[in-house]
């Protein structure tokens, strides 16, 4: 892929990093509900979900099940979106509204969230 860049990631986009393509791919990895597949400069591939992003380091939670990883985002080469982002299309308003539903019908509804490591 060249410096254009499409305005949103779909499943199977490939984003050679670039300094022009950094900044947008890694926010968009970070906003993906979908696993990705980081590859390092020394060829070296990671596929999982993205939970944390800084200017300088990139979170992964690896699809395989292995410990949770931290990626120096200048080691970084290629990011591809690999898996479906489990927010497209209506599945995230679907989700929203039974949320509403049970906090109206006074029943318990939470957004469970992981307390985070490092």
């Amino acid at each position: 892929m060249n410096d254009s860049m499409p305005e949103t990631p779909s499943e199977g986009l490939e984003v050679t990093l670039t300094e022009a393509t950094l900044p947008t791919a890694l926010a968009w990895a970070h906003d993906y509900r979908g696993d990705v597949m980081l590859r390092t400069k020394g060829g070296e591939q990671y596929v999982g979900y993205v939970f944390d992003l800084t200017k300088d380091r990139i979170r992964i939670d690896p699809a395989d099940g292995s410990p949770r990883m931290t990626l120096q985002t200048e080691d970084i080469a290629a990011i591809t979106f690999s898996g479906r982002d489990m927010a497209a299309g209506k599945s995230f308003d679907r989700w929203i509204n039974r949320y509403i539903d049970k906090k109206l019908a006074g029943e318990e509804a939470s957004i469970p969230s992981d307390a985070g490591d490092d």
